[in-house]
């Protein structure tokens, strides 16, 4: 009896509401054919899916993107009657009817080439066996068919399937920017990708707007086709003002000991985009500025290639589109770069299951850099969490006289390769003297050596790239766990000093002697309960701080010695109130019958895209 207005409803529902009820939307494979839109409110989602078949479709939530362990719905038209299915697999990936049915079809219809369907679920369900929706990366699954189900159970989908990350929960963008905006593009000019592992690839610009004000309200990738997977990360630095146009010349490898000096001067970071992420907007009373004498005239766009397959004849033209306005903003945009100082002393042991590190923006850089440029605080409303390959969950805690505010940020679903700016719901003030902790957790389950800090994917980072307003004189606002209490947990005793190498070499005792500390420490016999001791002893380490101002230079903070912060660990996460589907599926053919009547009365002729 539900089956006919359901499928009315499909039918009747105009286009101009499909998109204001999913703001959201993402072509989930390659051509084209798979579409998802998407919207939230209050404690539900809706999903609508346009494919391009006239069998069945399948929708899911995965914890890796495989088949295993996933929260699936399947639906789709068939002989004109619609259904909808919630299903589960198990760790073999069998395929299972759940008891309690959690998506709720709102509607469905097929035309010559597409079937679309309409549904909507809870972000938390009470069922062990759905998996709930929050703020963290969500890998989607998708996959159809050509045939409906039938009675002999599911058709297999064979390649007509496949994965992405999303973030579904990420609020709506209301401010839309004119197709018509002037713009530049910053990007590398045929730069040859060494055989090699991991290239950072340097390249000095010079911003070509000139004794006027403008914001640049929009930054968009230019990633070059099938590179997807080599440009791991793009970082845009601000450049000394006293440098000229010689600089102009070249690019080179960055972290080159033959490297131009002049890519010393850039420290500033004034934007980043990491593999993944799309073109950023930002909100309609912030921008980043240029054109005017404390503007960057000069930049040096950093890129990271990643080339784990050493394939070589690589040659790359990526780089960033940046869309400018004279309308001016009310606020100049700046970026903090937070979290651990990129070095070796960040270094997690092999074999562990988890590892927690932890970089602080201490509560003494704050104080010193707002109470001198902005006493009353600086409002972040964006944030991107970055890691690596071993990155499993990335928070950004925050602290306000001893006391944890509400997450800045989190991500505990963390996809190395899906790293974007996440927009907050709502903009958080950084009064002077809070403490700001990126908290990075790690898995080296299958590694065998320590994995250390550094440029290369198999290295490590835990960083937080904080977009805020209105801009001061701080770039960085990081930390470096003391090395030598390290050293100490695997019996390291005395080191030659003065220190004339890099890394430095131990003393004693004999075990260890003459060896770098990196080979030390993988010498060292690591367990899983020597492992958890020494992952307690790290987070009570002092730290070395980092507090650093444009054009190299610093606050009077950098380079002293900080206690962190007694904190409660693990984060106790926020309860999960979960709805139960059972109340609501009463309420639900009313509730549609209600709306297709609506729609009936008021429509003109409208029919929904497909």
């Amino acid at each position: 009896m539900l089956r006919w207005p359901l499928l009315l409803w499909g039918l009747l529902l105009p286009a101009t509401a499909a998109a204001g009820r999913y703001p959201h939307s993402a072509v989930l494979d390659g051509a084209a054919g798979y579409r998802l839109l998407w919207g939230h409110q209050g404690s539900s989602i809706s999903f609508r899916l346009e494919v391009r078949t006239l069998g069945y479709v399948g929708f899911g939530l995965s914890p890796t993107g495989a088949m295993a362990s996933a929260d699936i719905v399947v639906g789709g038209v068939a002989r004109g009657k619609p259904y909808l299915q919630d299903y589960f697999t198990d760790a073999n990936r069998a395929l299972k009817k759940d008891s309690q049915q959690d998506y709720h079809l709102e509607y469905a219809m097929e035309n010559s080439t597409h079937t679309i369907l309409a549904f909507s679920r809870e972000l938390h369900t009470c069922d062990t066996n759905d998996k709930s929706i929050t703020e963290s990366t969500v890998r989607v699954i998708w996959a159809y068919h050509h045939k409906d189900i039938g009675e002999a159970g599911q058709n297999y989908h064979g390649s007509n399937r496949g994965s992405k990350s999303l973030r579904l929960l990420n609020p709506e963008k209301k401010n839309v920017i004119s197709a018509s905006l002037p713009y530049f593009d910053l990007t590398n000019q045929d730069v040859p990708i060494p055989d090699k592992d991991t290239t950072y690839w340097c390249q000095m610009f010079k911003i070509p707007i000139h004794h006027e004000k403008h914001h640049v309200i929009k930054v968009e990738p230019l990633i070059q086709k099938d590179h997807g997977n080599l440009v791991h990360h793009i970082l845009l630095y601000q450049c000394s003002s006293s440098l000229n146009d010689s600089v102009l010349d070249y690019g080179h490898e960055c972290y080159h000991p033959n490297m131009p000096d002049s890519f010393l001067t850039c420290e500033t970071v004034i934007f980043a985009w990491a593999i993944g992420g799309e073109a950023f907007t930002y909100p309609p009373h912030v921008g980043l500025s240029i054109g005017t004498s404390t503007d960057p005239q000069y930049v040096l766009m950093e890129v990271h290639y990643d080339n784990p397959s050493y394939l070589e004849g690589l040659v790359d033209n990526s780089g960033l589109r940046l869309f400018y306005t004279t309308d001016l903003r009310k606020y100049d945009a700046g970026v903090i770069e937070a979290g651990l100082w990129v070095s070796l002393f960040h270094n997690i042991p092999p074999g562990m299951p988890e590892f927690m590190s932890e970089g602080h923006c201490t509560l003494e850089c704050l104080e010193e850099a707002l109470d001198a440029e902005r006493p009353s605080g600086i409002h972040v409303f964006a944030v991107l969490l970055h890691a690596h390959l071993a990155g499993r969950a990335i928070r950004m805690r925050h602290f306000r006289k001893g006391e944890e505010q509400k997450l800045l940020a989190y991500d505990d679903e963390f996809d190395f390769n899906f790293q974007e700016f996440q927009y907050l719901k709502e903009e958080r003030t950084i009064l002077p003297g809070d403490n700001l902790i990126t908290e990075c957790r790690y898995s080296t389950i299958d590694r065998i050596r320590m994995t250390w800090g550094g440029l290369s994917t198999r290295n490590e980072m835990c960083l937080s790239y904080l977009l805020y307003y209105p801009r001061i004189n701080l770039t960085r606002c990081a930390s470096i766990p003391d090395i030598m209490e390290q050293l100490q947990f695997i019996g390291v005793k005395e080191i030659y000093r003065p220190v004339r190498t890099w890394p430095f070499i131990i003393k004693s005792p004999k075990q260890y002697k003459n060896l770098s500390f990196m080979d030390a420490m993988n010498k060292f016999k690591w367990s899983r309960s020597a492992g958890l001791s020494y992952n307690e002893l790290v987070l009570r380490l002092p730290v070395n701080v980092r507090c650093s101002k444009t054009d190299n230079a610093e606050w009077s903070i950098q380079g002293m010695t900080a206690i962190p912060p007694e904190i409660e660990r693990p984060y106790r996460t926020e309860p999960v109130i979960c709805i139960s589907s059972s109340y609501l599926h009463c309420s639900l053919f009313l509730n549609l019958l209600f709306s297709a009547c609506v729609t009936v009365s008021t429509l003109r002729n409208s029919w929904p895209f497909v």
